[in-house]
């Protein structure tokens, strides 16, 4: 398995990335998955570009990317065990499970103690029954189901298996929690902080994420893309 560090792009040239490369890409704040495949298939002048597990544009960090013939090792990297760390807020919900769309349904959380807060999440590990986001990009009838959600369109989901393998509270500062989490492909965390809030009887709301780890690639050995950008073109 060959990944790229920063230094070694110099290096390379377009047939070394039609060959097949994986490039380790931290994600900026607010750019789809889709954003930096586009620049960096744009930088490297092949068509063949493609990622191994979407991150939502309010989410950063491990984005591994694979060029040319290293594609077809996509759907071995997506199956790989994840982490990610965050940030999810209580005493209200949103309609996407975090801020794409507005908090409602504000409840008090004075009553929530740290105690309970880390005994909630002993339900919350191991192997689970998680139902998607209806605003997610699991298709139903050949379309994604968040263009049904945003429609008005009923969308019902059903559960699906996954395991939490580590559910940590890092900190606590009412009403933000942090966490750590590692689980396994197919893990909504919008879904995890949505269905914590509910188990706490006063709602939440993921309000931070970043993928920390995909299997052994590691957030710190990625590049940002400006970073990626200035050693393709020399800027």
């Amino acid at each position: 398995m060959y990944f790229v560090l920063v230094e070694q792009l110099f290096e390379m040239t377009e047939n070394t990335f039609e060959e097949g490369r994986v490039l380790l890409i931290d994600k900026p704040l607010e750019w789809t998955s889709f954003d930096a495949i586009r620049k960096i298939r744009n930088l490297i002048k092949i068509k063949k570009v493609g990622h191994a597990g979407t991150l939502d544009p309010l989410a950063t960090g491990l984005l591994i990317v694979c060029t040319g013939k290293f594609t077809k090792k996509i759907n071995e990297y997506m199956a790989q065990e994840k982490e990610y760390t965050g940030t999810i807020t209580l005493g209200a919900v949103t309609p996407t499970y975090d801020l794409e769309s507005e908090p409602r349904d504000f409840k008090p959380v004075d009553t929530i103690t740290e105690d309970w807060i880390q005994e909630t999440t002993q339900k919350f590990t191991g192997e689970i029954l998680q139902t998607p986001p209806i605003h997610s990009a699991i298709k139903q009838k050949g379309k994604p189901v968040y263009l049904m959600a945003r429609k008005g369109v009923d969308v019902v989901l059903e559960p699906r298996k996954i395991t939490i393998k580590e559910f940590e509270i890092t900190s606590v500062e009412m009403p933000v929690i942090s966490f750590r989490v590692v689980c396994t492909t197919g893990t909504y965390v919008r879904s995890l902080a949505n269905d914590f809030g509910a188990a706490l009887s006063c709602g939440g709301y993921l309000s931070q994420l970043r993928r920390t780890r995909i299997g052994n690639f590691k957030v710190e050995d990625a590049m940002t893309i400006d970073e990626f950008s200035k050693s393709i073109t020399g800027g």
